[in-house]
């Protein structure tokens, strides 16, 4: 998912902005943006560029390679994360799964469009965007998004459908937590809040600001957690930590699984998860190497850093069960790789892999200990240990950004956008853990507090829960009337 800037183009806020330009100001922008390349590069960058320069400054390499991400994010989503919570679920429940993945897919995406892409990704407040691109309004085919580098544009609608892609994939991480027992509609009904109030707040706080190319001009237009420093490459804290604590308030208000300890409750296709998890992995390639908004150098050590970190990750995991319990385990070996997959996410532009190799050598232990311990001292039933691997997963990487991002340990460190152009920054490992850690309390706090408010309100007024009966039956037959296996 990624991160902070500001889209513009032929709309009215941008004109707006636009007009606080001298006539000739932007018209020695049009005549630099006309030049050829070599010396539009001897003239230096321009500053708050139009959309007519705009236009001349997006490459169709990184345009067809965040259109590639895209489709890579929503196979993370459909049919990955289906198959691989599916599977894992009893056989009685495996539709009731896909079912609700799919469904919250294609809901949020309608919001997005109708006013998501507009609260997470404009000016407002440091809370919260605005209106003036709900219905995409403003937005077409010579409307813009800056990225990470001064003076480099893809085209708005490319950005609008990759972070469309993550806000359809977080909230369907969350059924997890409370699989096989939770009513379809009452679960459409707060995934729909969930979005507005959860996670468009946290996307806009960690991923909105003004683009390299006006916030000089703009030095307050971002949301909270930019402003204060937080690095967050691809959703470590808007996705997984999001998502992992209110899968957790989620859990806790609905209560255990009827026959918890007492029935079998394996899972009833581990080959559908492996299949899940597999597609995983190779989906999570756009959502953090697209996440860099360009195909360059930084794409790919996002890319390897990802293939890495994961490997490692799955190798600790088992090794610990070799440990404890004399045998590895499939279900232990896929559910490393997605803890690595979740610890690498808010790392994967700024570590090295080396950094990398040590990170997702480090959250294996840590989730495993919260899945296999913690979980059964709290006594809470988070089914597919959604809290356990990506809101624990999603802290340590989040948390070890700082550290890893450091560029003593060859990590990227970070860019000062307040000058134009932009130049390096001065790292402080110290300062930035802190920062860190600020920024995983506030999603902590807004997204549990918020997520457990909204699920008791609906238990109370529609009932998140089936009856014991429909339960014991299952979701596939008492919700949708089909079975996922007829033999």
């Amino acid at each position: 998912m990624t991160m902070r800037f500001k889209c513009l183009g032929k709309d009215t806020e941008t004109m707006k902005t636009l007009s606080k330009f001298t006539r000739p100001a932007l018209f020695a922008s049009a005549m630099v943006a006309s030049l050829p390349a070599w010396a539009q590069e001897a003239a230096g960058p321009i500053k708050a560029p139009d959309a007519a320069a705009m236009a001349g400054m997006v490459d169709k390499g990184d345009t067809t390679w965040m259109l590639i991400s895209s489709a890579l994010v929503l196979m993370m989503a459909i049919p990955a994360l289906g198959l691989f919570y599916g599977g894992l679920v009893r056989s009685k429940n495996m539709l009731s799964v896909l079912m609700q993945v799919f469904m919250i897919v294609c809901m949020v995406a309608i919001l997005w469009v109708t006013y998501g892409y507009s609260l997470a990704f404009t000016g407002g407040n440091a809370y919260i965007g605005g209106l003036s691109k709900a219905f995409l309004a403003g937005v077409s085919t010579s409307s813009f998004a800056a990225t990470f580098s001064n003076n480099v544009y893809i085209p708005e609608y490319a950005f609008v459908i990759f972070q469309m892609t993550f806000a359809c994939i977080t909230p369907g991480l969350i059924v997890g937590a409370f699989a096989e027992r939770i009513r379809f509609w009452p679960l459409m009904l707060f995934s729909a809040l969930w979005l507005t109030l959860v996670y468009l707040p946290v996307a806009h706080m960690v991923w909105y600001w003004g683009g390299p190319d006006f916030l000089p001009d703009n030095p307050t237009d971002y949301g909270l957690l930019w402003g204060m420093g937080a690095l967050d490459f691809a959703g470590g804290t808007v996705v997984h930590i999001n998502a992992g604590i209110a899968g957790l308030m989620g859990c806790i208000v609905i209560g255990k699984r009827v026959g918890l300890g007492k029935e079998n409750m394996a899972p009833h296709s581990l080959t559908m998860t492996m299949i899940g998890a597999s597609m995983l992995w190779v989906g999570w390639f756009g959502f953090n190497a697209g996440s860099n908004l360009e195909s360059n150098g930084l794409a790919a050590l996002a890319f390897i850093n990802t293939f890495v970190a994961t490997a490692a990750a799955a190798l600790s995991w088992v090794l610990i069960e070799q440990l404890r319990h004399g045998r590895p385990s499939l279900l232990g070996a896929v559910t490393g790789a997605v803890a690595g997959l979740v610890a690498i996410t808010p790392a994967s532009g700024f570590a090295s892999p080396m950094m990398s190799i040590l990170l997702g050598l480090a959250v294996s232990p840590a989730c495993y200990f919260f899945v296999s311990t913690v979980k059964g001292k709290l006594g809470y039933d988070d089914t597919l240990d959604v809290f356990g691997v990506h809101c624990i997963g999603g802290i340590i990487g989040a948390i070890a950004t700082g550290i890893v991002a450091d560029p003593s340990l060859g990590g990227q460190g970070f860019l000062d956008y307040t000058q134009f152009p932009a130049v390096a920054g001065t790292y402080d490992m110290g300062a930035q853990v802190i920062t860190q850690i600020k920024a995983v309390l506030v999603t902590l706090v807004w997204s549990g507090g918020i997520s457990y408010l909204l699920f008791k309100g609906i238990d109370m007024v529609f009932g998140l829960r089936p009856s014991s009966d429909d339960e014991r039956q299952g979701l596939d037959q008492t919700s949708h009337g089909e079975s996922a296996y007829n033999m």
